[in-house]
């Protein structure tokens, strides 16, 4: 199947958590779901779930710190749709959240940064052409409170760090993009109770994935 006229949005790490939660609002709203995961299995059997609820949905792999898994679904997504309306880099870890700076070394920091900065980048890079052919593009990163310069603390400092360069790769792409009509935008889904939020947390996912469907749907084209 080719979608030319329905919305679509590409939602990254979307095989469960605020991603699954997003791509089952969006797809309520009518949108075509590319939902991207770089587990087969996992991401799968998401799509089955969504698909047998009624939604449109297509799974796509792709693993953010893998560049040539991150083109290889570009080509993939091309080959099924002329546009992207909605492109949102969930996808990320949290390898230190019980460690001190003084514990988070090279190999960890460069894991994390590949994942949870470099990637949403290249992801972005890769589907911006699609983007381009929408005039109303937007761009969600998911983020964190952990990275803002004025809330961080000692936690978790790998991801900590890896979100405020998030953000910082978020204010280039808006700048970058503005011109083309293209929304850019950071979002905090708060402590959630998911896989890597814990049973805990004191958010829902619905409530996680509550400000990132209004920046895909709802949200003024011109806040960027």
């Amino acid at each position: 199947m080719f979608v030319k006229a329905q919305k679509t949005v590409l939602i990254t790490g979307a095989n469960k958590g605020i991603g699954f939660e997003v791509a089952r609002q969006l797809s309520e709203k009518g949108f075509h779901v590319f939902l991207a995961a770089r587990r087969l299995d996992a991401g799968n059997n998401a799509a089955a779930v969504l698909q047998k609820k009624g939604a449109k949905v297509s799974f796509v792999e792709l693993a953010v710190d893998k560049p040539e898994s991150i083109l290889q679904a570009a080509r993939e997504v091309a080959a099924q749709t002329d546009h992207l309306d909605v492109l949102v880099n969930n996808a990320a870890i949290l390898l230190d959240e019980k460690r001190s700076v003084w514990e988070a070394d090279a190999a960890l920091m460069q894991k994390t940064l590949a994942t949870n900065t470099i990637g949403p980048l290249l992801v972005a890079q890769a589907f911006h052409v699609l983007l381009s052919k929408r005039d109303a593009g937007r761009v969600i990163n998911v983020s964190s409170g952990a990275g803002a310069l004025n809330e961080m603390a000692g936690y978790a400092p790998a991801c900590s760090i890896s979100k405020t360069a998030l953000n910082a790769v978020t204010v280039q792409l808006a700048a970058a993009l503005k011109r083309k009509g293209i929304a850019v935008n950071s979002v905090c889904p708060g402590w959630v109770r998911t896989d890597m939020g814990g049973r805990h947390a004191p958010r829902s996912v619905e409530q996680g994935a509550d400000t990132i469907v209004w920046l895909a749907t709802e949200a003024p084209q011109n806040l960027t």
